[in-house]
C-alpha cells in the first residue's frame, strides 16, 4: 500500500539525498521511506529543475496532462449522453451527421 508524502517532506527528503556525502539508500533508511521512491523523487526533481534528459516532463506538465486527460473523458461521457439523446428525440436521423456512432 503506498502513503502519500507532503511536498515539504518530498523536499527535505531530496534535499538531504543530494547533499555532498549522503546518499539516497542511506537517507531512505533514516526516513524510513523506499529508497526506489526517493530515488524518483530525485529524478523528478532534477528534471523540474531542469537538469533532467531533454523531453522529460515536468511536475507542472504532469499535472497538466492529467487535468486534460480527465477533461477529457468527462467531454467524451457528455458527447456520448447527447449522441444517446439525440437517437432518442430524433431516430429517423439515427445514421445522419454521426448520430448513434
Amino acid at each position: 500500500m503506498s502513503k502519500r508524502y507532503s511536498a515539504e517532506f518530498k523536499r527535505d527528503a531530496v534535499s538531504l539525498a543530494c547533499s555532498p556525502g549522503r546518499n539516497v539508500t542511506e537517507v531512505a533508511r533514516e526516513l524510513g521511506i523506499s529508497s526506489e521512491g526517493l530515488r524518483g523523487w530525485v529524478r523528478q526533481a532534477r528534471i523540474d529543475s531542469g537538469q533532467g534528459p531533454a523531453g522529460a516532463a515536468t511536475t507542472d506538465e504532469k499535472a497538466e496532462l492529467a487535468r486534460v486527460k480527465r477533461e477529457l473523458a468527462e467531454v467524451k461521457k457528455a458527447n456520448a449522453i447527447l449522441l444517446k439523446a439525440a437517437a432518442f428525440v430524433c431516430p429517423e436521423r439515427k445514421g445522419a451527421a454521426g448520430v448513434g456512432r
